[in-house]
């Protein structure tokens, strides 16, 4: 997957308004964990998303909003835990109805709160809606066929890491060894009906495959993963579909990564610095 590649594909360019650009709604951000769902709505608006809310625990919402002004963020009841689950879903109709693409997992927490949250949530998702599932979505989404495979064909998106990957296939996620990352990739992708984007390896349902040529380990840290489902997140709300999302946002993740390398160091950098770096990587391809 090359820069040649991707510019032979190009995404939409919507110009005009915010809402010509799609409208992202990122559900996570528990307690303890709002800078997840932050990290990854500020991807999606750094590729080019032009509305963005957040839907985060009540505790932490005010802080959130306060520290990315250019999001909505909506409080959502949480358990005496700080833990989001199903409790709060239906008052996200107004967002989801809006919304382009919505983004669930990132800095989610608590298995049974996770299941309940999705279980509620996937059916109000609109059948024009693209979907994207990371991280904690990701750990229960096994143990919920019904509810994804068929009502998200045609619009989900996955992006597992190692250990993420091992219980989707499903094998021992202690382990978190898939063996060979392309055909984990291809294999979640049949058994989900899913685009997955797996560690640079990108697979779709009818056996189409690609591997970045960007990023490397340095990308190995706490945060990343947020980053990247961002990304794609942002690209699809632009107007791109389910595979082109994943090339772009893979990519674009990833030479943002290397981009940093070159100039912080091959490891050490942060997450939230992937953030500068893509718009810069996103204009040189667009050039």
């Amino acid at each position: 997957m090359t820069p040649a590649l991707l510019r032979s594909w190009p995404l939409d360019g919507a110009s005009g308004s915010k809402d010509a650009r799609g409208a992202v709604l990122v559900v996570g951000g528990a307690r303890s964990t709002p800078g997840a769902a932050m990290l990854a709505g500020l991807a999606a608006l750094r590729v080019g998303a032009g509305r963005l809310t957040l839907a985060v625990g009540g505790s932490v919402a005010t802080a959130v909003g306060v520290a990315v002004p250019e999001c909505a963020a909506l409080a959502l009841p949480e358990t005496d835990a700080g833990l989001l689950t199903d409790n709060g879903v239906a008052t996200l109709g107004p967002e989801l109805e809006r919304a382009s693409t919505v983004l669930v997992g990132p800095g989610l927490d608590g298995a049974d709160e996770t299941r309940a949250l999705l279980t509620a949530l996937l059916p109000r998702i609109g059948d024009d809606t693209s979907v994207v599932l990371d991280a904690f979505a990701l750990g229960v989404l096994a143990e919920l066929p019904e509810a994804v495979r068929e009502p998200l064909r045609g619009r989900l998106v996955l992006t597992p890491n190692s250990g993420e990957a091992a219980r989707l296939l499903p094998l021992d996620p202690a382990s978190a060894d898939v063996g060979d990352l392309g055909l984990a990739a291809a294999r979640i992708a049949d058994r989900h009906g899913a685009v997955v984007t797996l560690r640079g390896e990108i697979a779709t349902p009818d056996g189409a495959a690609w591997q970045s040529s960007t990023g490397s380990d340095g990308l190995a840290t706490s945060g990343s993963g947020d980053v990247l489902a961002g990304a794609v997140a942002g690209v699809l709300a632009g107007g791109g579909d389910l595979a082109q999302a994943a090339c772009w946002g893979t990519h674009l993740h990833g030479a943002a990564g290397d981009r940093l390398a070159a100039h912080v160091g091959h490891r050490g950098y942060l997450a939230r610095e992937l953030l500068d770096e893509l718009p810069l990587v996103l204009t040189e391809l667009l050039a």
